[in-house]
C-alpha cells in the first residue's frame, strides 16, 4: 500500500516531468520560429537583389541566364531548410524521448519494488505464482526493451535515408542547372 507520502512524491515527480516535457516542445517551437524568421528576412532580401537584376537585364538570353543561375541556390536553400527542420524535429524528439524513458525507468524501478514486496509478503505455499509475476515482468521488460531498440533503430533508417534523398535532390539540381539550354 503507498503511503500519502509516496503519493505526493509520485505526482511531484510526474509534474515536474510534464513541465520539463512542455518546455522542451517549447524549446522546439521557438527554434522552428527562428529558422523561418531567418528564412522570411533572407527571402525577402534575395527577392530585392533578384528583382534589381532582372531590372537590368538588357536581353532574353541574358534573363534566361539569370534565371537558371537562380535554381540552383533555391533548390539547395529548401534542401537546407528541410535539413534544418528535420535537425530542429530530430533533437526535440531525441530530447522528449530521453525524458520518457527516463520517467518510464523510474516506473519500471517501482513496480519491480512493490512486486518484491509483495513476493516478501506472500503466504507459504504462492512460490509458483510468485515465480510467474517475476517472469512476467521480466519478459515485459525484455519486450519493452527490445521494441524500445527496434523503433531507435528504425528511426537512424529513416534519418540516413532523409538524408541520401536530400543528397540526391541536390545534386540532380545542380546538374540540372549545369546542363546549358537553347534559347527559344
Amino acid at each position: 500500500m503507498l503511503t500519502a507520502e509516496q503519493l505526493l512524491a509520485a505526482q511531484k515527480a510526474n509534474l515536474t516531468t510534464l513541465f520539463d516535457l512542455g518546455q522542451k516542445a517549447f524549446e522546439g517551437v521557438e527554434k522552428m520560429v527562428e529558422l523561418n524568421l531567418q528564412v522570411a528576412k533572407t527571402s525577402m532580401d534575395e527577392v530585392a537583389e533578384h528583382a534589381k537584376a532582372v531590372m537590368a537585364v538588357k536581353d532574353a538570353q541574358e534573363l534566361l541566364a539569370l534565371q537558371t543561375a537562380l535554381l540552383q541556390p533555391s533548390a539547395e536553400k529548401a534542401a537546407a531548410y528541410g535539413r534544418h527542420l528535420y535537425d530542429i524535429a530530430s533533437s526535440t524528439g531525441s530530447e522528449v524521448s530521453k525524458l520518457a524513458e527516463a520517467q518510464l525507468a523510474e516506473a519500471q524501478k517501482k513496480f519491480v519494488s512493490v512486486v518484491d514486496n509483495a513476493v516478501k509478503n506472500a503466504p507459504a505455499g504462492t512460490e509458483n505464482a510468485v515465480v510467474l509475476v517475476k517472469s512476467a515482468v521480466a519478459a515485459a521488460n525484455n519486450a519493452f526493451d527490445t521494441v524500445q531498440k527496434a523503433a531507435k533503430q528504425a528511426a537512424d533508417v529513416a534519418e540516413a535515408n532523409f538524408q541520401a534523398i536530400t543528397s540526391t535532390a541536390v545534386k540532380a539540381t545542380q546538374a540540372a542547372s549545369k546542363t546549358p539550354r537553347k534559347a527559344a
